[in-house]
């Protein structure tokens, strides 16, 4: 098939009511799947689950662009916006035999049909939007708003894909799609594939009429063409016209994106008009137009179940029965329930299949990052603790390796909400640059069409291009300030719903991890205050499951090096750093931080005064806590010099779970080990301090963990007074050690008191001069 004439689209139209009636049939049938004999009770469904509305529309799509990759021999990623049309890519992936090919047991005959429609939304089957059991799929259909930003995502340094993006218009009126038209001002056509938004009008949500569908035609161009697309309109209810519509749209639409790509690779600096189609057509087309007297086809009726009662109305079953019948599923199965060969003549070849795709199970394609290794950009500690460094610019030269070893295969990108420079990581600079379409002048710094730094001050945008790069096979970074990570938390929750189900399906191939880096920390943001100031993200992280997320809280820039080495070179997680951009002391050379990485958590035996068994156990997680437990050791260590003090570093925070609870989790034995089982230990936490105790309650010395760490106090001021402020400071870590030794008591009150003035001298201090005082800017470790 290679054409649009009369004879192809009445094939299209066959292979279109062939999917609308296998997605009606699987909201709806039990049993009778080819209706060889007439419904009754029985053959339904106890539970009616699932949603008709949009499900015609996306069959629709599905099945021209079938024709078109037919035609034209081109790969297409097929991106389902609506959220729940699960019945739709079921449906399509099984007519073209990429279904049955990774589910055997769901054949292409009239017994799979019967166990394709009894699983959906069934008790041990399949969920009834579009989720990573769908072959062809990277874009879990649960939550609406990224659609087109995974869809550029996936676009992105792949420059023979075209990605049809199917946008549903309740879809379009939230923030993260809003952004997402913005899409068109990083894609380069010279490098990167292109992306087709395909703008579904079918008029309404579950309850309620939708914007675009509502507004007048010459405001919803002016709106699309003010985005910087060049919409082409299929708009109509009949289908034997809107076939020919859509064929002579998508036929022109692919031509022009081809003159964009041809003119982009022969030098064309020019920003391209890319080409979008608006499809307007009735919700929940071709099904029941009336039902109890009242409206269904092209109303909020028809958005899940538009016939609700089969079970129990006989007049309802014998409207199903008609609608079912209308598609004349005798003309497209055979007896057996096979679909018809000429049927499947529309249906591509091989991986052209969109269900076969290996863009959406880009593990098949995902090349290993070439390394650099993090001995370059180590610091060469002689004395721990008495130089100091910025560990995230050591990064940014890493990453500007990792950058360059990749260039000739284009697989590593850095995305940010405008924080590249300033988290540090600016080296990247040096061998790429902003990737930018838009207009350029000439006080602009490191904007190019081809860069592979993303920045868009939306960290919808970050996540949802990040998220479709790495599920068609490449890696990638996420840098961001701490705070302003919770704008995605509903995102990171999606995706790693995603990684848990995928890594169960043997079909899915590994995939890079979703790597974030949070920097301008909580104890960081003393200039821009409290509204910058939350490092919760990691207690959201924390309720996912133990196999796909991981937390690391480095304690400096070797540290931090390593733990990103790690990161890069991992598969199907979500891995969480944290980690400065300011001056920290460098607590531990290269070799040394390797190791402690490695274990996760780890004496540091030189900073402390034990020998064998402690009298107290300083612990502590992240830079900040990691030199407020240093300076509080050596206060220690100077007016208690007979007190025997442990250190104990944490890096991976998921090694204080129990080994029964994370992988990475320590056994009783272990944890009794590193933290005694039955001394004080004072924990300095980067975060809210509960969630140390969340992480440690079955351990049998948890009454003895006291935890300090942020209490929702802050404000512009210092940085040593942030620390006070939240009691995390090295002066309230000494008064703890000395209220929860029994054996001090009275005879440490002297040092307790000292203590206490020192912190109200700090107070003073800062208030009169704007700084801390010179002996916490000037501290390093004394010993």
């Amino acid at each position: 098939m290679t054409g649009n004439t009369a004879a192809d689209l009445s094939l299209v139209d066959a292979y279109w009511r062939a999917a609308n009636y296998l997605s009606a049939g699987q909201i709806y049938l039990l049993d009778n799947p080819l209706l060889t004999e007439p419904l009754t009770p029985a053959h339904i469904k106890p539970r009616l689950l699932g949603h008709w509305g949009t499900t015609p529309g996306l069959n629709f799509v599905y099945a021209h662009l079938n024709r078109v990759i037919r035609a034209r021999g081109r790969a297409v990623l097929f991106v389902t916006g609506p959220g729940h049309g699960g019945p739709a890519l079921l449906a399509n992936t099984w007519l073209e035999g990429s279904y049955s090919e990774n589910y055997p047991d769901v054949p292409r005959d009239g017994d799979g049909m019967r166990a394709l429609f009894r699983q959906f939304s069934f008790p041990g089957g399949v969920p009834s939007h579009v989720a990573p059991e769908v072959p062809g799929s990277i874009h879990e259909g649960g939550e609406l708003g990224y659609s087109l930003a995974h869809a550029f995502g996936a676009a992105f340094d792949n420059p023979d894909l075209l990605v049809a993006c199917v946008v549903g218009d309740g879809e379009a009126e939230t923030g993260p799609l809003a952004a997402s038209w913005h899409g068109n001002k990083f894609l380069d056509p010279a490098h990167d594939g292109a992306v087709l938004p395909i703008l579904h009008l079918n008029g309404y949500k579950i309850a309620n009429p939708t914007l675009l569908a509502r507004i007048p035609h010459e405001e919803l161009d002016a709106l699309l063409r003010g985005y910087g697309y060049a919409p082409s309109y299929v708009e109509g209810d009949d289908p034997a016209a809107m076939h020919a519509r859509m064929a002579e749209a998508l036929d022109g639409v692919v031509d022009d994106i081809a003159r964009i790509r041809e003119a982009a690779r022969a030098g064309s600096a020019e920003r391209p008009r890319w080409p979008m189609i608006v499809l307007r057509s009735p919700k929940g087309w071709t099904g029941p137009s009336e039902v109890d007297g009242l409206p269904v086809e092209g109303t909020w009726r028809s958005h899940q179940v538009p016939l609700s009662g089969v079970r129990d109305n006989p007049e309802h079953l014998r409207l199903l029965e008609r609608w079912l019948r209308s598609y004349r599923p005798e003309e497209l199965f055979d007896e057996r329930g096979r679909p018809r060969p000429e049927l499947l003549d529309l249906a591509p070849r091989g991986d052209l299949r969109m269900g076969a795709s290996p863009h959406a199970n880009g593990g098949l394609l995902l090349r290993a990052l070439r390394m650099p290794g993090t001995a370059p950009y180590a610091v060469e500690v002689a004395k721990h603790g008495t130089t100091n460094s910025e560990p995230t610019r050591a990064l940014g030269r890493m990453l500007r390796d990792v950058m360059a070893l990749n260039a000739e295969e284009r697989n590593f990108r850095l995305f940010g909400p405008d924080e590249t420079a300033s988290n540090r990581l600016d080296a990247v600079y040096e061998v790429t640059g902003k990737q930018w379409q838009a207009q350029r002048l000439p006080t602009d710094e490191h904007l190019e069409a081809g860069g592979r730094v993303v920045e868009v001050l939306s960290e919808h945008l970050c996540q949802g291009f990040l998220e479709g790069y790495l599920l068609s096979g490449r890696h990638g970074l996420f840098n961001c300030y701490e705070a302003f990570t919770h704008i995605v938390d509903s995102m990171f929750n999606q995706h790693a719903k995603w990684l848990k189900v995928h890594r169960r399906l043997a079909w899915r191939r590994p995939v890079a991890s979703l790597n974030y880096l949070l920097s301008s920390h909580v104890w960081r943001q003393d200039h821009n205050g409290f509204s910058h100031q939350d490092p919760g993200f990691i207690d959201h992280v924390m309720n996912k499951k133990a196999e796909v997320v991981r937390v690391y809280l480095p304690a400096d820039t070797n540290t931090l090096l390593s733990v990103a080495d790690h990161c890069l070179r991992s598969r199907d997680y979500v891995n969480v750093v944290v980690a400065g951009k300011n001056l920290t002391p460098d607590w531990l050379g290269p070799e040394e931080a390797a190791l402690h990485c490695a274990r996760g958590a780890g004496i540091w035996d030189w900073a402390g005064t034990a020998e064998d068994e402690p009298d107290v156990v300083l612990a502590c997680a992240g830079d900040a806590p990691t030199m407020e437990v240093m300076a509080a050791a050596a206060l220690l260590r100077e007016h208690l010099p007979e007190l025997d003090v442990r250190v104990v570093n944490v890096v991976d925070l998921m090694r204080l779970q129990p080994d029964t609870e994370h992988p990475h989790g320590m056994t009783d034995r272990e944890f009794d080990a590193l933290f005694t089982p039955d001394k004080p230990v004072i924990f300095a936490y980067h975060g809210y301090p509960w969630l140390i105790h969340r992480l440690t309650y079955r351990r049998a010395n948890h009454h003895n963990i006291h935890v300090r760490g942020y209490k929702e106090e802050g404000t512009t001021t210092t940085p040593f007074d942030m620390l006070v402020l939240n009691d995390m400071d090295r002066y309230r870590l000494v008064v703890d050690v000395v209220d929860r030794v029994p054996a001090l008591g009275v005879r440490a009150a002297g040092l307790r008191q000292l203590m206490t003035d020192q912190r109200a001298r700090h107070h003073t201090h800062i208030r009169e001069h704007g700084e801390d005082l010179p002996e916490i800017r000037e501290w390093a470790w004394p010993y």
